[in-house]
């Protein structure tokens, strides 16, 4: 009997991983700059998909809209999942966090993750949003580098998840973090280098 739940366990968090997956690997970016007729994105600015290269488009609506798919299918993966268990929702989040970075429809070549990574907090932490976005808009304040106020956030807020006993939750977004600092090396090679481009310049 315990083995048989073992591997029903197993199975539902496969499951959740999958359905994870496939939701976040979703381009919403590249599917909507095209339905508006504005070509491939990924041929503008940095080549991503996601908010803010759509933005170079010029177009705030639309980059606005691409912000809150990217975060809903996080948010939509980990909640939903998590009616068979946190471990399930856990799974089922960060596989839509890697489906965001690595669509297997784009040659596993997406986004940066800051909007998922939000979206799946929402999911399975929601109250820690509110703490991501004051610490992103005190530091955007104080140094007008969106870049750096997200990595700042996402030290901070593992930091706290663990502190607060949300042990299995706080792993993950650990995880999450790492793979996120990875996918900004760029962006901090320029923060050293005093060129990264500050909210509000264009470039």
């Amino acid at each position: 009997m315990e083995l048989f739940v073992w591997q029903l366990g197993l199975a539902l968090t496969a499951g959740a991983a999958i359905f994870g997956y496939l939701l976040g690997s979703i381009p919403f970016g590249l599917i909507l700059t095209r339905m508006a007729g504005l070509g491939d994105v990924r041929k503008i600015g940095s080549g991503n998909i996601g908010a803010t290269n759509v933005l170079r488009t010029g177009n705030k609506k639309l980059a606005a809209a691409t912000l809150l798919l990217d975060a809903l299918k996080g948010t939509a993966a980990a909640a939903i999942a998590s009616r068979w268990g946190i471990e399930a929702g856990i799974a089922a989040g960060f596989a839509a966090f890697l489906g965001h970075l690595y669509p297997v429809w784009l040659g596993f070549k997406g986004g940066k993750g800051i909007a998922t990574y939000i979206g799946v907090l929402l999911g399975l932490a929601p109250v820690m949003v509110l703490l991501f976005a004051a610490i992103w808009l005190a530091m955007a304040k104080l140094t007008r580098y969106s870049s750096l106020s997200a990595l700042v956030a996402t030290l901070i807020v593992p930091i706290v998840l663990l502190a607060a006993g949300y042990e299995k939750i706080g792993l993950l977004f650990v995880v999450m973090s790492i793979i996120t600092w990875i996918k900004h090396r760029e962006n901090i090679r320029r923060l050293l280098a005093g060129t990264e481009s500050r909210i509000g310049e264009k470039g």
